[in-house]
């Protein structure tokens, strides 16, 4: 496959989330929705530059017509993955985490060789919107010690949250990303649970 643009990998990106989550590729329109293009007809230059390129196959005539070859054949090794329960981008509460289900992902549309470490969270609140992580998001993580500036799920002094862990003078501490909510220091304990590796949208926002 020749290389692609930055944007083109965004919109193939786009393409293979969509599969995963709903079992078929999405419109030129949504794609157009997703990334705020001023036309549709900018949205299929795209998709006919990625089919040029030999990262999706189209159907002519068809609204739903990318389709990923390499994700489909992929897709015997789509790794199951649990899904937890709600976390919150707000003020850190207790939590005790139990698995509500899991997903069907490639773990490496999120630059992870094996899914084995990866687990899914469901988002509530909106500390972290300024991150582009809204109410109702779904962020997958994986389970290994954190940068500075990751984006993590953490215990802080025994309560849950989802926040940007960043370093100090050698001092941990959760940062939200949302001006109206403070940042969280921890008295005694910070545990981190999981670094965000992608996120995945049950809707297109405006």
């Amino acid at each position: 496959m020749a290389e692609l643009t930055a944007r083109q990998q965004e919109v193939l990106d786009f393409i293979r989330r969509q599969l995963q989550e709903n079992g078929y590729p999405p419109s030129s329109r949504e794609i157009q929705a997703r990334f705020g293009f001023q036309s549709q007809t900018a949205a299929m230059n795209h998709l006919r530059a990625l089919e040029r390129k030999g990262a999706i196959e189209r159907t002519p005539g068809k609204a739903r017509s990318a389709v990923d070859p390499q994700l489909v054949r992929a897709r015997v090794s789509l790794r199951s993955i649990p899904l937890f329960g709600q976390i919150p981008a707000g003020m850190a509460v207790e939590s005790a985490q139990l698995a509500e289900g899991s997903l069907n992902i490639d773990p490496s549309t999120f630059g992870v060789k094996n899914g084995k470490n990866l687990f899914a969270l469901k988002v509530r609140g909106d500390s972290m919107i300024d991150a582009q992580i809204a109410d109702g998001d779904t962020v997958v993580l994986v389970n290994r010690p954190p940068r500075n500036g990751d984006i993590v799920a953490a215990l802080i002094d025994g309560e849950s949250t989802l926040k940007r862990y960043t370093v100090e003078k050698g001092k941990p501490y959760l940062k939200a990303e949302n001006r109206n909510y403070p940042n969280l220091v921890p008295a005694s304990d910070l545990v981190i649970q999981g670094v965000m590796v992608g996120l995945l949208r049950t809707r297109v926002r405006g």
